[in-house]
């Protein structure tokens, strides 16, 4: 099933190397142009709630979802809404934005063009953890049907964002699985089977992951976050050692809070 994934009838090697390599180029949107993400990749867009991941996570999407002919890669988005704050109508005020950028005669067929590219964007609200998991397992059969329907594979995995559920599962003491009878799922197993099952979506539909993350406080430090700030911005200057200093506790104060089973193989971006 794997290989079925990756090869397209009876193409070689390096025919399927060539056509993936095409089809799936890197993200040169900032800020992952730095980087050489490729297809396989889990990307973390790590950072604090007001920094913009969302909008970020939507102009790599409209960027994947245009025709090449207006500058996008035209291809399918999946995108996993886990904070259920997903906002359409400002992602279809950015579409339209570019496509009248992109269309330099104004031509009437605008619309059209529009209704394509949504068509392309796919989207899925998940409320807990275990309709997240249920719908790890049952992607490969809608992303088969979409690429049956569309004639087009999917580009970009987006899940906005993969901690929303993490405190309210941890407050659990167990995740029941239906009935009482059932296995109960600890924090670990989890993310566990939530890795499991994109890197057997990544075996049939080769594309690029990108999960945004919130950063967090840690308790000893948020409280004097504040005032630590105050106090080492006055000791120094700009330039002076103790600046680095300041540096390090900023990242110090922010602290991991992802199981260890899904901080390996992923690609931070922060």
């Amino acid at each position: 099933m794997g290989v079925r994934g990756w090869i397209d009838g009876d193409e070689s090697g390096r025919e399927m190397l060539s056509r993936v390599l095409t089809e799936r180029p890197y993200l040169h949107l900032p800020p992952f142009q730095k980087f050489p993400l490729r297809v396989g990749n889990v990307v973390e867009l790590v950072g604090p709630s007001p920094c913009a991941k969302t909008h970020i996570l939507m102009q790599a999407a409209i960027d994947c979802i245009l025709p090449k002919h207006c500058g996008g890669l035209g291809h399918l988005v999946l995108f996993i809404d886990l904070d259920c704050r997903f906002d359409i109508l400002r992602l279809s005020q950015m579409l339209r934005n570019r496509i009248f950028q992109a269309n330099e005669n104004k031509s009437n067929d605008d619309e059209e063009l529009f209704l394509e590219c949504m068509k392309r964007f796919l989207y899925i609200r998940c409320y807990d953890t275990l309709e997240f998991l249920a719908t790890l397992k049952t992607l490969h059969y809608k992303l088969q049907k979409e690429r049956q329907a569309q004639g087009i594979s999917v580009n970009f995995l987006m899940i906005d964002s993969i901690g929303a559920f993490h405190w309210i599962d941890r407050a659990s003491t167990s995740l029941r699985l239906g009935f009482d009878n059932r296995k109960a799922l600890s924090l670990h197993n989890v993310y566990a089977t939530v890795v499991q099952e994109i890197k057997k979506l990544l075996l049939l539909h080769p594309m690029l992951v990108i999960a945004s993350k919130a950063t967090i406080l840690g308790s000893r430090y948020a409280a004097n976050a504040g005032k630590w700030d105050r106090n080492l911005r006055t000791l120094c200057s700009p330039n002076s050692a103790v600046s680095s200093v300041t540096k390090k506790v900023h990242q110090f104060m922010y602290r991991e809070y992802m199981p260890s089973i899904w901080q390996v193989g992923v690609f931070c971006v922060s």
